[in-house]
């Protein structure tokens, strides 16, 4: 699988990233050794992950996904083959920014993913309290150190990120290579207007998550019914259900047909194709459903087929 430069850091990425939020959540450990394999086998590198995850499920603290990513590596041997993404700042017991959370969050994820190094460790979220010098100082006392190799972040507005370009230049300390935020052909506005040209101008690496908008652009959520399928996700897929997502599906359907794929693939497809994302992160429950998603790495659609998403799902 080709891969990408990632900003310009020395990492390069398959251009479908593996969302590890489902570890501990809807995929046990075994289920998600077969993924993390699969994935692997099929030319996939960047696992994406984040301290909090999966804080959010009943019985859960947080640090399970880094836990079971972790283990994998350790019974895989597969660490040489693959980009280990987290964050940092989101979760209770290791919040925000300042240079002593980010310090100590460092070696609970290093030690739950049992590396002595994290390839790509980003902000999860932006914090204004802490001066943007002493974080990104922080991160550059991590990259010396060898516990880091390359920083970005995630949820910053495109102002507050630009101001950590130039904090970073103005102090000679590394950057943000890469931006994590929400993006997809039914959430475009709040990226396409101020992040992208942004990003395109300093050759930011994107990895862009809700790549599927929840399973909506799956085209498994086409009515009201259809949202009592899933506990996890119906309810965040309700606001699709209007008649832009529908004609969204539409264009994927009639697309997916002559290409003999599926809306999911085509819907990937189009982030993948996209100046300037670098890899769209996606998740998946069963090895049938990655390979699946994988497919969309090798589906190349036309400039029409481009023109018509884009026309259908502006906003």
């Amino acid at each position: 699988m080709h891969k990408r430069p990632l900003g310009k850091s020395s990492l390069s990425v398959a251009p479908l990233a593996f969302g590890g939020n489902v570890f501990g959540w809807s995929v046990d450990e075994k289920r998600s050794f077969e993924l993390l394999d699969a994935f692997v086998d099929a030319g996939g590198n960047l696992i994406d992950t984040a301290d909090v995850y999966s804080a959010w499920v009943p019985g859960n603290r947080g640090g399970e996904s880094e836990t079971i990513i972790g283990n994998w590596l350790k019974q895989s041997g597969k660490r040489d083959q693959v980009v280990i993404a987290t964050k940092v700042a989101k979760w209770a017991e290791h919040p925000g920014l300042s240079p002593a959370n980010i310090h100590q969050a460092v070696d609970g994820s290093l030690k739950r993913l049992q590396t002595d190094h994290i390839d790509l460790y980003q902000a999860h979220e932006d914090d204004a309290s802490v001066p943007l010098a002493e974080t990104l100082g922080a991160f550059a006392r991590l990259i010396e150190s060898g516990k880091v190799r390359v920083i970005g972040a995630s949820n910053y507005g495109a102002a507050r990120f630009a101001d950590a370009l130039a904090v970073s230049k103005q102090h000679n300390l590394p950057r943000y290579e890469s931006l994590q935020p929400e993006y997809n052909l039914v959430s475009r506005d709040s990226y396409e207007k101020e992040l992208e040209p942004l990003i395109r101008a300093e050759n930011i690496g994107v990895i862009s998550y809700y790549a599927l908008a929840s399973g909506f652009l799956s085209g498994k959520y086409r009515s009201e019914a259809d949202l009592a399928r899933s506990s996890a996700r119906g309810g965040s897929v309700k606001k699709y259900l209007n008649p832009r997502g529908l004609q969204v599906l539409a264009a994927l359907d009639a697309i997916a047909a002559a290409h003999h794929a599926t809306p999911a693939q085509v819907a990937l497809a189009w982030l993948i194709a996209r100046p300037g994302i670098t890899a769209p992160i996606a998740s998946a429950t069963s090895v049938e459903q990655l390979h699946e998603l994988l497919g969309a790495t090798s589906l190349q659609l036309s400039p029409d087929e481009i023109a018509q998403l884009d026309l259908v799902s502006a906003g």
